[in-house]
């Protein structure tokens, strides 16, 4: 079950430039909360607290209660703006979050299965292709990640988003294509071998195809000649 965070907020009561900077230098970060059948809302969230979920990872990816008035609001962060100089948050956009709510989230993907990976104890390599997969899932249960398992996997094959078991209610975003997410690379020195052995088939073939092609030397061409 997605974890549900709690976040304070306070209303806003005027917008713009002179009054943003003035909550800014209160400790407080503007915020617009957004959605539903409600118009939007301009609030407040305190600077400290934002911090925290920010630096704990995963913030677009959560679920929070936000409370206002006493009450609560389940929201999803869509979109964090930072100050270019500073590195610290300035605005937030927050998203109301109803039981029917299905939304596109970038969730991350993990690895399992790296020991029992044939490819990989033969030196193989785990090129990563996507390290996030966009997902259409239920507000309500947005999982944290996907596992994916290289186990059994030599080199040259992969996975594909076909073979991995989704969460229910979750469906990839692409749908027109079988896409990779990772696949077991040759090493550089394994690769260069099948290059040079590639190199020499060819030459060979190569060789065979002049001395089969060869005009065949005439009559006399290496006797003496007539007297």
């Amino acid at each position: 079950m997605t974890t549900v965070h709690t976040i304070e907020a306070v209303d806003r009561p005027q917008v713009g430039r002179g009054p943003a900077r003035a909550a800014r230098r209160a400790g407080l970060v503007p915020a617009v909360v957004y959605g539903g059948t409600r118009q939007p809302r301009s609030v407040s969230v305190t600077l400290k607290d934002l911090s925290q979920h920010l630096h704990a990872g995963g913030f677009t990816n959560s679920l929070f209660a936000l409370r206002l008035d006493d009450k609560t609001q389940k929201v999803l962060p869509r979109e964090v703006q930072f100050d270019p100089i500073t590195d610290w948050p300035v605005h937030v956009d927050f998203m109301r979050v109803e039981e029917d709510t299905r939304v596109t989230i970038q969730v991350p993907v993990t690895w399992a299965g790296e020991e029992e990976c044939p490819g990989l104890r033969r030196g193989g390599v785990l090129n990563i292709v996507r390290h996030e997969i966009e997902m259409l899932c239920p507000a309500g249960a947005i999982p944290e990640s996907i596992e994916i398992s290289v186990a059994g996997l030599d080199i040259g094959d992969g996975v594909h988003i076909s073979a991995v078991t989704l969460p229910e209610g979750a469906q990839s975003t692409i749908t027109d294509r079988d896409f990779t997410i990772v696949t077991i690379a040759a090493p550089s020195g394994m690769v260069t071998e099948a290059e040079e052995a590639e190199a020499a088939e060819a030459e060979a073939l190569e060789a065979l195809e002049l001395e089969a092609g060869a005009p065949e030397p005439e009559d006399g061409a290496d006797g003496e000649g007539e007297g």
